[in-house]
Formats: C-alpha cells, sequence, structure tokens
C-alpha cells in the first residue's frame, strides 16, 4: 500500500524527519545531516516510537559511514555514534537492536573498500525498514482477528504510521480491523504529558478517517465501568522475557482498569521489541524526562515555578495483566517466557 503519512525518508546525505512536535498544526520537516543532530530529534521527541527509533538509529549509523573519508578510526567512528544513540531512549530496545545490527555488518566488511562499506549499511538500515513494514502488516493481521465487530477499542500513546515502517503496531491492528469492515470506534487517550494521543493519533486516525473520539487520561475508568470499552490495545518499547511490557506512563495503570472492569488488554509489538537479556520488568531502565513536560505542558507553565517534578516517560504493565502479545510471528499467549523465546528464535534474533 501507499502510505499516507511517511515520517522518515534517507535521502543520500540526509534524513529527513516529519518533526511530530510540531503536530498537528503544522507539517514541518527536519533534515538531519550528523549523528548529534539525529540523536537530539530523538531526545526531543522530534521523531519517537519504539519501532522507528530503530529505523532512524540505523539510518543514523548509514549517515556517519556516508560521511566517512576513508581514513582510519572507521570502526570507532561507528562504535561512538551507536553509544551517543543508546543514550538518547535508554528504554527504547529497538535503538540498540538496531544499533549493534549495525555495526555488526561494519565489523564484517571492515577490509572491503570504503564504497562498499558505506553500500552495505545503507542497504542493511533499508532492510531494517522494510522488514518493520512486512512486521507491521503481519501484526495488524494478526492482532484484527481479536477485534470484536463494531467494538469499541481504546488505545494509549501513539503507535501508528508515524512511528514504524509501516502502518503501525497497536493502531496497524486498529487500522486493519477497520479495512476488514469491523466498523470499529476508537477511543484516544489524550496521553499526558506530551499529549501524542491528542496530537498525534487522533490526527493519523482522522486522517485514515476510523472513527475517533479523544479522551482524558481519566477518563477511561467511568467508559469502562459504563461498558464502553471492549478492548484496550497498546504498544510497547520494550518487553521482558517473562511478558512485562514497558510502554508510555499510565498503560500499566490501563491495564489495572481492563483487569477489573474483564475487559481483554492486548500488547502488539515487533520481535525487535523483546529484550531476553531483561529477565523481567524489574530489569527494564525507565527514562526520566525533563519535569518541565508535566509542570509546563506546551511550554505553558501549569504549576508554580521551582515545583518538584517527577516524570518517569513509562511504566511496566506485569505479564499475568496483559490477555495477549501480537507480534509479526503471530499472537503469543500464556505462558509468555517459552513462548516470547521461541517467537524471538523464529524469527532470527
Amino acid at each position: 500500500m501507499t502510505r499516507p503519512i511517511v515520517p522518515v525518508e534517507w535521502r543520500g546525505d540526509a534524513i529527513d524527519i516529519l518533526d511530530q512536535r510540531a503536530l498537528p498544526f503544522e507539517e514541518r520537516h527536519l533534515s538531519c545531516r550528523t549523528v548529534d543532530e539525529v540523536c537530539d530529534a530523538i531526545r526531543t521527541l522530534a521523531v519517537r516510537g519504539a519501532p522507528l527509533l530503530g529505523i532512524v538509529a540505523a539510518y543514523a549509523i548509514a549517515l556517519e559511514a556516508v560521511s566517512w573519508n576513508g581514513d582510519e578510526g572507521v570502526a570507532d567512528r561507528l562504535r561512538l555514534a551507536g553509544d551517543a544513540l543508546r543514550a538518547t531512549r535508554p528504554t527504547a530496545v529497538n535503538i540498540a537492536w538496531a544499533v549493534d545490527r549495525m555495526l555488526k555488518v561494519a565489523e564484517a566488511e571492515r577490509s572491503e573498500a570504503p564504497e562498499r562499506v558505506r553500500s552495505l549499511l545503507v542497504r542493511q538500515a533499508r532492510s531494517i525498514e522494510e522488514e518493520d513494514a512486512r512486521a507491521c502488516e503481519a501484526i495488524g493481521a494478526f492482532g484484527a482477528e481479536l477485534v470484536p465487530e463494531e467494538a469499541n477499542v481504546l488505545t494509549h500513546c501513539n503507535t501508528g504510521m508515524l512511528c514504524t515502517g509501516g502502518i503501525g503496531t497497536a493502531q496497524g491492528v486498529i487500522y486493519a480491523a477497520h479495512q476488514a469492515g469491523k466498523r470499529i470506534h476508537v477511543w484516544v487517550d489524550e496521553t499526558r504529558p506530551v499529549w501524542q494521543g491528542a496530537r498525534l493519533t487522533a490526527w493519523e486516525l482522522g486522517r485514515l478517517e476510523i472513527p475517533r473520539t479523544l479522551i482524558a487520561d481519566g477518563a477511561a475508568a467511568s467508559l469502562m465501568a459504563s461498558g464502553r470499552v471492549d478492548l484496550v490495545i497498546t504498544g510497547a518499547d520494550r518487553i521482558a522475557a517473562d511478558g512485562s511490557a514497558a510502554n508510555k506512563i499510565e498503560t500499566y495503570g490501563l491495564a489495572v482498569l481492563a483487569h477489573h472492569h474483564g475487559i481483554p488488554f492486548v500488547i502488539a509489538a515487533p520481535t525487535s521489541t523483546i529484550d531476553l537479556d531483561s529477565e523481567t520488568g524489574a530489569d527494564i531502565a525507565i527514562e526520566e524526562r525533563d519535569g518541565a513536560e508535566v509542570s509546563a505542558p506546551a511550554g505553558r507553565p501549569v504549576a508554580e515555578p521551582g515545583t518538584p517534578v517527577a516524570n518517569p516517560a513509562f511504566d511496566v504493565t506485569p505479564p499475568e495483566l496483559i490477555s495477549a502479545i501480537v507480534t509479526e510471528r503471530g499472537v503469543v499467549e500464556k505462558p509468555y517466557p517459552s513462548r516470547l523465546r521461541t517467537a524471538t528464535e523464529a524469527r532470527g534474533a
């Protein structure tokens, strides 16, 4: 399919990024020509979303190789670039996964001519993007089977075309169900404090002509209590070996609410998001972001200057609250440890 929303494009000597900070009011683009510029775009959320961060990180390594003039020390340059990229968003495992994959190519081909190394790294980055697009299609197809006809689906944060190489993860499931004619309606959590739901998901679903209603995060409980939610589906930034899933802050709260009201709670994510080195959710590093996102959202102060702020960007949902995990390899159900390992091994990770 031709995607109506393309968040990132490789330009040969630059990475073109749709600046998500400006949405939904302006569609502006950044042209990143250095790894430092890419890192800044990641840190400031100009580009975001676990799968897309892996794609951007891969292109950033390719960008570093393109700027290499053939002198000695390219391996060190690429490693330093990889370290800088990993440090930008520590919870998102896709960055490290993509960087490691790119560096393996560089190491294997280090004796080749510079032009060949550049070409192979660009090709590998394109492969990572294309694989994610195919993974999104598969996740959408598998996940759509879990969506009832005429369902009211609640989602959190943004998990669509804006943050993947394809149709999306959780939002890809929503898109596939819509395309299948299931006549669904989506409750869109505003997703404080950076408003990814209000700014991005509502905008994206509107572009795709999928019926949606924006709600305050705190409205989810009453909607569930009144029987107006049939399914909750979110993405994940990292999934531990036991099935614990780190995702945008308040995802855990939604899982608790869904469990209390007997509503299925589903995670949709590619197998690149599964981190078998993290045995449980306790092993997942949680990123703490600038407190100004809470005290002055969108740059507008809502708290007295100097008010102490805690701003964890993610929380971890334990496996017992997750009904299923949809990957490109299929729907993974409990027991998660053995089945997540099988799904990851089947992918060749």
